[in-house]
């Protein structure tokens, strides 16, 4: 089979590259003929990570705090320096905790809301302000947004903001010829989630609430990322798209060996 190349030459700005989804995303693009820069906090981690994808493609590494403005507009003006334009944005990078709702003190509730709330905003202003029309950008929200988990109100209120945010910036980036869709993955086998798909006691004990049974693969997020950054999904913006085995769909519970009382077909 042929592999597809629906972004030979695209100009691509991901975040939070250097692991994870995140890298997988730019794997993604650069299987397809896609150029990219990437930022990471982690300049050893996001270096290891530009030298691996650097065999498949063009790939770019800004070290840099998607929490600081300054450190987004030095990976947008890379892209536009090294590339001569931007096409693609992908707000991917995202911080998360899991602590009791009482605990949360500001210093936790600050961070979280820096990176995953106005980390997306600058990301997202910052590629807006030099994209041409056809421009697209995909944000990284999460299931969090629609099917909140006991112990990650701070995590779980930045998510539900990104997926308002994405709606509500379609109503302005259209004007431009620009359109902004949202990604809300479930438990994908990366670092952030190792505690639970690395753990054989919680794994097998979260995996009952999957339909499918598994937890997603980051290349499976980033199929649908591709999808909403190509001409395939031309006439969507503001949307959110689940991706999570069918988690949030409703309750899996194992089928009672019974029959329901006052339920009789023949009468």
């Amino acid at each position: 089979m042929t592999a597809l190349r629906r972004f030979d030459g695209t100009r691509v700005l991901v975040t939070g590259l250097s692991k994870g989804i995140g890298y997988g995303i730019a794997r993604a693009f650069l299987e397809e003929g896609a150029r990219v820069v990437g930022i990471a906090r982690n300049a050893e981690t996001l270096e290891r990570a530009v030298q691996e994808l650097g065999e498949l493609g063009e790939v770019v590494g800004i070290p840099g705090d998607v929490s600081v403005r300054a450190d987004v507009r030095a990976a947008v003006a890379a892209c536009v320096d090294r590339f001569g334009g931007l096409d693609v944005v992908v707000a991917q990078a995202g911080t998360a905790e899991v602590r009791a709702f009482l605990d949360i003190d500001d210093t936790a509730w600050d961070h979280i809301l820096a990176v995953n709330v106005s980390g997306v905003f600058y990301t997202v202003q910052e590629g807006a302000r030099v994209m041409s029309p056809g421009g697209t950008i995909v944000v990284m929200a999460s299931t969090n947004a629609i099917f909140p988990e006991q112990h990650t109100v701070h995590y779980s209120t930045t998510k539900a903001a990104e997926t308002n945010f994405v709606r509500a910036c379609a109503l302005d980036l259209a004007e431009r010829g620009i359109r902004i869709n949202g990604v809300l993955p479930g438990v994908i086998r990366t670092p952030l989630a190792a505690p639970i798909v690395d753990d054989p006691v919680a794994a097998a004990e979260y995996l009952q609430s999957v339909p499918m049974r598994r937890f997603g693969e980051p290349s499976e997020v980033a199929s649908v990322v591709l999808f909403l950054a190509s001409e395939e999904s031309s006439y969507m913006t503001g949307q959110n798209l689940v991706v999570d085995g069918g988690t949030t769909l409703g309750m899996v519970l194992p089928l009672p060996d019974m029959t329901m009382p006052g339920f009789d077909p023949a009468k």
